[in-house]
């Protein structure tokens, strides 16, 4: 779905004491109808593909058509008013079937050939009925069909599955500095954390993953925290969940709450406010953070965000925090961007400059190299491994170098040399290391992505580089931050990726799915994970090696969360949230895009990340920082 990017590709990187991008100032209105309380100190196995889901269908040995999508269901409190219409239409490449996807004339060539005698039908092709025949809707919902409908989708769908597709282009490539690589034609069918290495079954436990399924997964409302009152747009980056606690940054703090009432456990002051955090914590809960030196006067509206911090989790103590000065010497301090987490090594990273600091003491470990060609880290990776994105060269002819790096010095372990046109990029893993990017500014949807790629951590070489259609593929990484991709997760050597939002089987409401590629090889593999109509699947992060997935709801019910086996594809529910309208209109508060989501244990917390002045018309609102659910 086409948004606007979060920096013109155009102008330069942000500079100093001008606040982030963000989203229009205020939240959306809405919220629990009659809210709970505030709490006390808190302010199926995998099947054929159909013919083409991503496309209308032209007219008998036509060129493709381009219609997509049906508008998606109303927003929180404005339903039955039918929403405005958001430009969708897109999907991915199909499994490989007898018959089925092989490539179209020359390779890499766009479109897919129209299907001479087929029923021309609208994007979002029509499944067979194992796992997408229509299903009845609630009353008054029109999710419905008649049966004489039905049985031309059955029967159409069951003849599709031998056509031929489209391809995708993957670029491979046994050279690191050869951008272009061997072009090959294939089809098939993370933000997220790292996973750890899964229980594999023990008890109740999912077979390669550690969460369980819950004997009723049914949920409830666990809290809900309400969104501090501020004078402008605010930042309040940073959730984490412990063992014991539920953890987030309020305003100029972090405050632990208990994790299934929401009481406040302990609250840690900063001087300013909150302005990044990692997203990785370690085995016993230490995580860094950014704060700015100081709240706003009317001399410094803006001030910088220049102090990095560690903060244990479990005991809830500030550890240490300092800012640095450039390597190109004076006396102001450093200002970061983000800042990431790997081993014993915290990396902050930014437009003026970097560094890197031990955990455990706060020691400055070591600074970029600033050269002559004009280089600096743009920012860095962390998890498993250290990486950076690395940019030199003038503005308007700039290089990106994504680098290993050695945690504890710094030293670069490898190099791979971006291809030219690509003036931002961004880490989706580490170990392996996959990087996204926007190759010539051909992602014209804001996704920042066009392009994945592949690359040797050891020796800096590509191994593959996967072309990733914009308006086919749903995940999205922020312009400028080097570690905030959303819905894109690696493990079991695959990227797995969710298409973007097209027409279901229903006469209302949109799907989509979650597919993989090999990172060896680039092809599209065999599989996926349907959402199911009127829901949307978006991938938060591995557990051992399933997926660990989000599904967006519908306007008349309430998100679930499933594990989704990384070899089957199959889903495994987890988590099924109220569909009381209340209930409702307050999960569908919280943007995918701009809000955290943080599920374990039977627990799902969604969380705002900015927050801003509350405006006239949201008076006598209910406005939240955090919602939390969770199952018996």
């Amino acid at each position: 779905m086409t948004q606007p990017p979060q920096q013109p590709p155009n102008e330069p990187p942000n500079q100093p004491n001008q606040p982030p991008n963000q989203p229009p100032a205020g939240p959306p209105s809405g919220g629990f109808g009659a809210p709970q309380d505030p709490p006390p100190g808190g302010f199926g196995e995998p099947t054929p593909p159909p013919a083409d889901p991503f496309a209308k269908q032209p007219p008998p040995a036509g060129p493709a058509t381009g219609g997509y999508g049906s508008p998606p269901p109303p927003p929180p409190g404005s339903y039955p008013t039918p929403p405005a219409p958001q430009p969708n239409g897109y999907g991915y490449p199909q499994a490989p079937q007898p018959g089925y996807g092989y490539p179209q004339g020359a390779p890499g060539q766009p479109g897919y050939p129209g299907q001479p005698g087929m029923p021309q039908q609208g994007y979002g092709y029509p499944t067979q009925p194992m796992y997408g025949a229509p299903q009845p809707g609630p009353a008054g919902s029109g999710g419905g069909k008649k049966f004489s409908t039905q049985m031309q989708i059955i029967v159409a769908a069951a003849v599709a599955v031998v056509l031929i597709i489209g391809a995708a282009v993957v670029y491979t490539s046994t050279r690191g500095d050869d951008d272009k690589g061997n072009q090959a034609s294939t089809s098939g069918s993370t933000g997220g954390s790292e996973g750890g290495e899964g229980k594999g079954g023990e008890g109740d436990g999912l077979a390669g993953g550690s969460e369980k399924a819950p004997g009723s997964t049914k949920s409830k409302v666990a809290f809900q925290l309400p969104q501090p009152e501020v004078a402008s747009v605010t930042s309040v980056k940073g959730s984490w969940l412990t063992d014991k606690a539920y953890v987030k940054s309020g305003v100029s703090e972090v405050v632990a709450h208990d994790r299934d009432k929401g009481t406040k456990l302990w609250s840690v002051p900063v001087p300013g406010e909150v302005c990044g955090a990692s997203r990785h914590m370690t085995k016993d809960y230490k995580t860094a953070i950014l704060f700015k030196e100081g709240k706003p006067t009317k001399e410094k509206k803006y001030p910088a965000c220049n102090q990095v911090g560690v903060v244990d989790l479990a005991a809830g103590k500030l550890l240490w925090s300092k800012s640095v000065t450039a390597a190109t010497g004076g006396d102001r301090p450093v200002q970061f961007n983000e800042v990431t987490l790997s081993g014993t090594t915290v990396a902050a990273g930014g437009t003026s400059g970097g560094a890197a600091f031990n955990l455990t003491s706060g020691a400055e470990l070591w600074k970029p190299k600033v050269g002559a060609d004009r280089c600096y880290d743009m920012g860095y990776g962390g998890g498993e491994a250290l990486a950076v994105v690395r940019k030199c060269g003038s503005y308007d002819s700039p290089q990106l170098t994504i680098q290993a790096l050695n945690p504890a010095t710094g030293a670069p372990l490898s190099s791979y040399q971006m291809p030219a046109g690509v003036e931002y990029a961004s880490i989706v893993s580490t170990k392996p290391l996959v990087v996204a990017a926007n190759v010539g500014d051909t992602a014209g949807d804001g996704s920042a992505i066009s392009d994945f790629f592949s690359i040797d951590a050891a020796t800096g070489k590509l191994i593959v580089r996967i072309s990733a259609d914009a308006e086919k593929y749903a995940a999205r990484c922020g312009s400028t931050d080097v570690e905030n991709c959303r819905a894109a997760v690696v493990g079991n050597n695959r990227l797995y990726l969710p298409t973007e939002d097209h027409d279901g089987t229903s006469e209302y409401g949109d799907t989509n799915e979650v597919v993989a590629f090999d990172l060896t090889t680039g092809k599209l593999l065999g599989g996926r994970a349907d959402a199911g109509d009127r829901y949307s699947l978006v991938p938060l992060r591995m557990d051992g090696t399933n997926v660990i997935a989000y599904k967006k709801p519908p306007y008349d019910k309430g998100g679930q969360i499933v594990s989704i086996d990384g070899e089957t594809f199959k889903q495994t529910l987890l988590m099924e949230n109220p569909g009381d309208e209340a209930v409702r209109d307050a999960e569908t508060l919280f943007s995918i895009d701009h809000s955290e989501l943080l599920y374990g244990e039977g627990r799902l917390y969604l969380s705002k990340q900015l927050i801003s002045e509350r405006r006239d018309s949201q008076a006598d609102e209910k406005l939240y920082l955090v919602v939390g659910f969770r199952t018996d």
